[in-house]
């Protein structure tokens, strides 16, 4: 299982030096939405140019011209760039079309999607090269939700997933045992008071 850190910041400076922290014990860094609002794509080509070899997220949460924000994305520099779930399956086809003219991936986020499940076995059908079982803070508050059930979503979905949204050293081996591809972080690494330990600890912590 590869770890994922989701860096939540909004300043190119910050993101640098929190990549700069973690690089050595994660395997894919993340540029989160805010920072490519903040920042834009020159984001996303700074950090690619300071961690050649670590695979570089894009967050874009596209929702609609998957195929022109994909391209731009890949072009910066990302590996994998987010379109979400809600979007129209035009959208994802035509990111996943993108995603293979720069021989890269399109990750589907499924935040907000009622059935995770059989949403995640759809867009993998499309060519999505993993989904994002993903619960945002509203979620979260929702009255039944647990984390366990972004585990359970995944399992059940028999495609390749990660999980973000509450993943820290008391959860990530429940996300190992889920059979996630990828394990997301943010809070638990950026909100430390040491970033570069909380992020060994949970590379430790995965078996």
């Amino acid at each position: 299982m590869k770890l994922q850190v989701a860096m939540d910041v909004i300043t190119l400076d910050a993101a640098l030096t929190l990549a700069a922290q973690v690089a050595p014990h994660v395997d894919i860094i993340e540029l989160g939405t805010p920072l490519i609002k903040a920042e834009g794509l020159r984001a996303v080509t700074a950090i690619k140019k300071a961690h050649p070899d670590k695979l570089v997220f894009a967050d874009l949460k596209t929702m609609d011209a998957g195929e022109l924000e994909a391209d731009i994305a890949f072009t910066a520099g990302a590996d994998y760039v987010t379109v979400l779930g809600t979007a129209g399956d035009s959208t994802i086809i035509g990111a996943v079309k993108a995603a293979t003219a720069h021989g890269k991936g399109i990750v589907v986020d499924l935040i907000g999607v009622a059935d995770k499940v059989t949403r995640a076995r759809e867009v993998t059908a499309m060519g999505a090269v993993f989904v994002e079982m993903h619960a945002g803070l509203d979620e979260q508050a929702e009255p039944g939700f647990t984390f366990q059930t972004l585990l359970d979503d995944g399992e059940a979905s028999k495609v390749p997933f990660s999980v973000a949204g509450g993943v820290n050293l008391t959860s990530i081996k429940g996300v190992q045992r889920a059979g996630a591809t990828v394990a997301v972080a943010g809070g638990a690494i950026y909100g430390a008071a040491d970033p570069a330990a909380a992020a060994e600890e949970l590379r430790a912590a995965i078996i």
